[in-house]
């Protein structure tokens, strides 16, 4: 009985560390901060001067310009119905913690096979983008992901399709 409660936590054990670094964000695919493309730190500049809006409502309506994906409706002419009340709405109530200019503390890149449903799904490399607080803010650097699309037949400049970690 002792040895199948031992072999019973240990295998717990195991499965918790492998769901524990599984759920952890990989440093493997890190590239320099130096080798983020500039039409992709355009967009981030964009997403941070579109949450610096005076409304949360005018913070939505520029957003649609840069945003993809999941975050959009399949035909990407609407936000997603929940995006301005949760993720967008988190982002723009806490990016006032943020340091700015922004200061990028880390880049991971990974190709995806595509994000989003319809006509507005888009596949290509991600860029998972974190930027750091201001100083004497506590926190750590939080992501913003922008995807650069690769063969869609209409999309063709970056989107960002991960947000509401702010």
């Amino acid at each position: 009985m002792k040895k199948l409660l031992s072999v019973v936590l240990v295998f717990m054990l195991v499965s918790g560390l492998s769901a524990f670094e599984a759920s952890a964000q990989s440093k493997k695919d890190d590239i320099p901060v130096s080798q983020l493309p500039a039409e992709v730190l355009e967009v981030l500049n964009e997403y941070a001067k579109i949450l610096s809006s005076e409304t949360l409502e005018k913070c939505a309506e520029a957003f649609l310009a840069i945003a993809g994906g999941s975050l959009v409706n399949p035909a990407g002419t609407a936000l997603d119905i929940d995006l301005p009340r949760f993720s967008l709405k988190k982002d723009y109530e806490n990016f006032k913690f943020y340091a700015l200019p922004l200061e990028i503390t880390r880049v991971n890149k990974r190709h995806s096979n595509g994000d989003g449903y319809g006509d507005s799904a888009i596949a290509g490399w991600m860029y998972k983008i974190w930027i750091a607080k201001k100083k004497g803010t506590a926190g750590l650097p939080a992501p913003i992901t922008i995807m650069v699309p690769e063969n869609h037949p209409t999309i063709k400049t970056p989107k960002v399709i991960g947000i509401g970690s702010l």
